[in-house]
């Protein structure tokens, strides 16, 4: 992998949830009553990465450090802030989703899920007072290979 491919995975995927995450902890703060939730978008890779996705899985993790920071950071504001890793989901326009990279280097087409079982996950933690956190929620197809990724 080029350096200038590595640079810009992790600019997109770290820097751009941590410029967010900051807005929002400023915006949260100058509130009348200071306090909020952050969701931060995950990935199974954080926990399980897929073969050749060495710059995907280091920015996941560093998501996942990222999120864990911010909930004890946020502590002191009253701001709460979590991750939800989502699998395989339904393309918007009903494709067919493109095989993946397999444990053993093959592809195969992998189950997928409709966007709005992710959606009533998000809305789950999103309804929660700030009191209450869900920390990590992984939503993907019973079926889709996670575990060893195979």
């Amino acid at each position: 992998m080029a350096l200038d491919d590595w640079n810009r995975v992790l600019g997109t995927i770290v820097t751009g949830t941590f410029l967010c995450s900051r807005e929002a902890f400023r915006v949260m703060c100058e509130q009348d009553t200071c306090g909020g939730r952050i969701i931060n978008n995950g990935a199974p890779s954080a926990y399980t990465p897929r073969p050749r996705s060495a710059a995907y899985t280091a920015a996941k993790h560093a998501v996942l450090g990222l999120t864990r920071s911010l909930a004890l950071d946020g502590r002191a504001h009253n701001i709460a802030c979590g991750q939800i890793d989502v699998g395989n989901v339904e393309p918007p326009d009903g494709a067919p989703q493109p095989p993946a990279r397999q444990a053993d280097g093959s592809k195969a087409v992998e189950a997928t899920l409709p966007v709005s079982h992710f959606t009533d996950a998000l809305l789950l933690m999103a309804s929660l007072p700030v009191t209450a956190n869900v920390q990590s929620l992984t939503v993907l197809p019973t079926t889709m290979p996670f575990v060893g990724r195979g």
